[in-house]
C-alpha cells in the first residue's frame, strides 16, 4: 500500500470517527466515550502525516508507534461503544471496528519493518 492510499484510509477512518462521536446519545457515558473516540479516532491520521516528516528513521518508527497505540486505543473505545450500545448506527461502528482492525495490522507490520531496516543500517554502517 502506498503512503498516499494509507494517508487517506487514516483521514476516512477519522471522518468515520467523528460521524460515530456526533451520533452518540447526549449522556454522561457517552459523551465521555464520544470525546475519547474524537482524540483517538483522529489522532492516527494526524501521527502519520508527523511520521512522514519524521527527522530520521528512529523518529518515524516513534510516530507510527504512536499512530499504532491510538488506533489500538480506539478499537477499545469502539468496542465499548459497541457493547454499551451507544451508538446511532450500527452498520458504521461495524465498519469502524473492521477498518480499525486493519489499521491496526498495517501499523504493526509497518513498524516491524521499519524497525528490521533500522538494524540493517546500523549493522551496515
Amino acid at each position: 500500500m502506498d503512503k498516499r492510499t494509507l494517508e487517506e484510509r487514516l483521514i476516512n477512518f477519522a471522518v468515520l470517527a467523528v460521524e460515530i462521536a456526533n451520533t452518540m446519545p447526549d449522556t454522561r457515558a457517552a459523551n465521555h466515550l464520544s470525546g475519547q473516540l474524537l482524540r483517538s479516532g483522529t489522532s492516527p491520521a494526524l501521527n502519520y502525516g508527523e511520521a512522514q516528516s519524521g527527522e530520521s528513521r528512529k523518529d518515524f518508527i516513534h510516530k507510527m508507534q504512536i499512530a499504532l497505540k491510538e488506533l489500538r486505543e480506539t478499537f477499545v473505545c469502539l468496542k465499548i461503544i459497541h457493547r454499551t450500545k451507544q451508538y446511532a448506527s450500527k452498520e458504521k461502528l461495524e465498519l469502524a471496528l473492521a477498518e480499525n482492525n486493519e489499521l491496526i495490522a498495517i501499523f504493526v507490520k509497518s513498524v516491524e519493518t521499519a524497525k528490521k531496516n533500522n538494524e540493517k543500517e546500523l549493522l551496515t554502517s
